[in-house]
């Protein structure tokens, strides 16, 4: 049977003991949560990064893609206008050779006077009357590609829009409520613990 002084002094070196083994468990509890809140932030930190290098990936291409339809369309302009300019300089210089025919035509022929004059004119007037239809034609479609360079403008930026959504960054606060609130909770178990401990030493 032990005695009173052994009993007493064993007594407090358990308590002791005890009190030491909470506060371990709560640092080390502390620690871990500590930890594990990093380790997510860590991870928030490098999905945002990571989402922001391919929304920069994404708009590069959707840029060069608008780029290339723009520039696609703006060669298909010159082309045709290219065209249409060679087609009134044909049709000129058929004017201007029907009209040369038909003056060494009358002259050989000797015929002169009005009929002449109006059959040059008819062709004179030919002449403008395609010139015209060309010219409004290639005015229609510059019109035309126009509302075409204009909706693609719009669907590049709706594009742009679609692409980068905003980025959800780390949750700093969310995570130091959270973290404040476990180390308020260990915090409480480990001051019941040690009033638990207390109250046995006491008895």
């Amino acid at each position: 049977m032990c005695d009173p002084v052994t009993l007493a002094v064993g007594g407090k070196i358990a308590g002791t003991t005890a009190t030491a083994g909470a506060k371990i468990l709560a640092a080390t509890s502390i620690y871990s949560t500590v930890a594990s809140t990093a380790l997510s932030i860590r991870g928030q930190q490098q999905q945002a990064k990571m989402q922001a290098r391919m929304q920069a990936a994404q708009s590069k291409a959707e840029n060069q893609r608008y780029l290339a339809e723009v520039s696609a369309m703006r060669m298909q302009q010159a082309q045709q206008q290219q065209a249409v300019a060679q087609q009134i300089e044909d049709s000129t210089r058929q004017a201007r050779e029907a009209r040369a025919t038909a003056r060494v035509s009358a002259g050989e022929s000797g015929v002169t006077g009005l009929s002449v004059d109006a059959l040059i004119s008819d062709f004179t007037r030919q002449e403008a009357e395609f010139r015209f239809a060309t010219f409004q034609q290639q005015e229609m479609a510059n019109v035309n590609r126009e509302l075409q360079l204009q909706d693609a403008s719009r669907q590049s930026e709706q594009n742009l829009i679609s692409i980068n959504q905003p980025i959800q960054r780390p949750n700093y606060a969310g995570a130091a409520i959270d973290l404040f609130g476990t180390g308020a909770e260990i915090y409480r178990n480990a001051q019941n613990d040690l009033f638990i401990e207390k109250k046995l030493e006491s008895m």
